[in-house]
Parts: structure tokens; C-alpha cells; sequence
């Protein structure tokens, strides 16, 4: 059966997911206001839509990709959202990463309309959308995740129903919390080796299979040796996560020291305008007077 969906957002995460969509012979219909970046998908086979509203019109699925609660609320219930053309009963699929609170918020406000909503926040960036390997982490009823699931199994290898409303977003922020540590342990573990003479470049298959490897260390320890800054993800998308995160935890009372640092080294990242580069970028805050500059 082919899946009659919508993409609402067609930035670099959008995009991906949009692409996989299409080669795996869904009909999908694009909206984004930058209509560069929706002709990429027409140019795949996709349709687009000159409004959120008219895009959900002619789906049965509305997947959202967007940077914020308040531009995901806007896209939705705005004056050309979706809930304007979506049918009674159309799902909704926020693979957005926004806050838990925010996102009981928006699936309330779906239901009053008719509407069923599913946050599935992912990891694994656009490299593993366009082959199918996501990881995503989903919260809403039941029934709902299951539909979702009819969609999203083109695009993830691993899919967690974790609880109702917001528990997918709940889980990616501890995902978050998860990767900054690492990228910032390995950037730091990098630059030891560098300064001590080691090989940094051997250290990943060195330590293979121990209990220091990780999918983080394996990618991004040989791009922080060759400052590879290509971009697959942005610093300042990592903190908007590490301040959700530490947002929950003021309200759930936890002690998250470690994090309170990450965010804070991120933060000065972005304070330098390195915001918009990729974690590979990390490596910038170990650069002292006696180090290289990168190109």
C-alpha cells in the first residue's frame, strides 16, 4: 500500500527523510517556506504544496521536521497549518526535537481538533535516514504509535514506543545528553593523544570492542584528527537540546554536573560563531596559542 504523506520542513533532516520517503515509493507532498529546498524533493519525485494546510489536504500521514515548539505550533495551528486541511483522524508525526512539556501541549490541542499526534524524535542524522537506519524513540497512544510505525519503518532500523505524549522527547533529550558527553570526551581524548604523540588516528581501532568504543568514537575521533568540519549536524542545535535537558531537570530536581559543563562549552562555541558547524568543531575549543589553526 502506498503511504499518502506530507513533510512539513524540508531543512537538512527534512530533506533526508523526504528522500527516503520517496525511493521507497511513498506519495509524498512538501511544504517548507524555502522553496529551494522543496524542488530538491519535487526533482525526487515528490509534489509540492503551497501551504501546511494544503499539504496535510492530500495526506493521510503529516510528518513535521522543524527547529522549535513554537514554529512546530505555527506549522500546525497557524493561520495555514495543517489542522486547516487535515482530515478528522489524520496522524501527525513530530520528529522535531522539542520540549516534553511543549509536546503534551500540541497533542492536546490536536485531539480537541480531531486530530492524533506521535512524537518520534530520532538520532543517527540524515546519513542514517537516507538509508532507513534512524533510531527513533516515540511517545503518544498506542494505536497511534503503531500506525506511525507503517511510515516510519522506511526511514528507522529501530523504533520504541517509551509512553504517552512527550516521552519520546523525553528520551531524546536524554539521547542528547548521551552524544554531547561523548563528542566532547572524545574531542578531549583527541587532543590528549595529539599533544602526547600518539597516533590519534589508530585509537578508534585500537580500542574496538572495549568498553570505551562507541559508534561517536569510531566516526568522529579520525574527523577531529583531520578537522573535518563537514556538516552533518550543528553545535547549536546541541544546545538547544542541552538546555532542554537541563531544563527538566530543574524540574525533575536532578544533579546534572557534567552536562551543565558540555552545555556551557557548546554555548562558548556558539558565542564565537562556530553555532552553525558541525560537533567536528568541538575540537576549535582545545586550540591554544601553541596549536595549529585549522583552515
Amino acid at each position: 500500500m502506498t503511504n499518502r504523506v506530507a513533510l512539513i520542513g524540508a531543512g537538512a533532516m527534512g530533506g533526508a527523510i523526504g528522500t527516503r520517503l520517496v525511493e521507497t515509493g511513498n506519495q509524498l507532498t512538501v511544504f517548507d517556506l524555502d522553496r529551494a529546498k522543496v524542488q530538491e524533493l519535487v526533482d525526487k519525485g515528490a509534489k509540492a504544496a503551497a501551504s501546511a494546510a494544503e499539504a496535510a489536504a492530500a495526506s493521510d500521514t503529516v510528518i513535521l521536521s522543524l527547529n522549535s515548539a513554537r514554529i512546530v505550533h505555527i506549522a500546525v495551528f497557524g493561520e495555514t497549518g495543517v489542522a486547516k486541511g487535515a482530515k478528522p483522524g489524520t496522524l501527525i508525526i513530530d520528529m522535531s526535537s522539542i520540549d516534553p512539556e511543549a509536546t503534551k501541549a500540541l497533542a492536546r490541542e490536536a485531539e480537541e481538533t480531531g486530530l492524533r499526534w506521535v512524537d518520534s524524535p530520532l538520532s543517527g542524522g540524515a546519513p542514517k535516514a537516507l538509508v532507513g537506519q534512524l533510531t527513533l524513540m516515540a511517545g503518544g497512544k498506542a494505536e497511534d504509535v503503531a500506525d506511525a510505525y507503517e511510515v516510519l519503518k522506511h526511514v528507522a532500523s529501530n523504533y520504541t514506543h517509551m509512553g504517552p505524549a512527550g516521552a519520546g522527547q523525553t528520551t531524546k533529550l536524554i539521547n542528547q545528553v548521551l552524544c554531547g558527553l561523548n563528542f566532547l570526551a572524545v574531542a578531549e581524548a583527541t587532543q590528549l593523544a595529539l599533544d602526547a604523540g600518539v597516533d590519534a588516528a589508530k585509537v578508534p581501532l585500537a580500542l574496538k570492542g572495549g568498553r570505551a568504543d562507541s559508534a561517536i568514537l569510531q566516526e568522529y575521533m579520525p574527523r577531529f584528527v583531520a578537522r573535518d568540519y563537514r556538516r552533518t549536524g550543528r553545535i547549536d542545535n546541541m544546545v538547544k537540546d542541552l538546555n532542554g535537558a537541563q531544563d527538566l531537570a530543574r524540574r525533575t530536581n536532578t544533579a546534572m554536573p557534567l552536562t551543565a559543563t558540555c552545555a556551557e562549552v557548546h554555548r562558548m562555541l556558539t558565542a564565537a560563531g562556530l553555532g552553525g558547524e558541525d560537533q567536528a568543531a568541538l575540537m576549535e575549543y582545545f586550540r591554544g596559542p601553541n596549536k595549529e589553526i585549522a583552515e
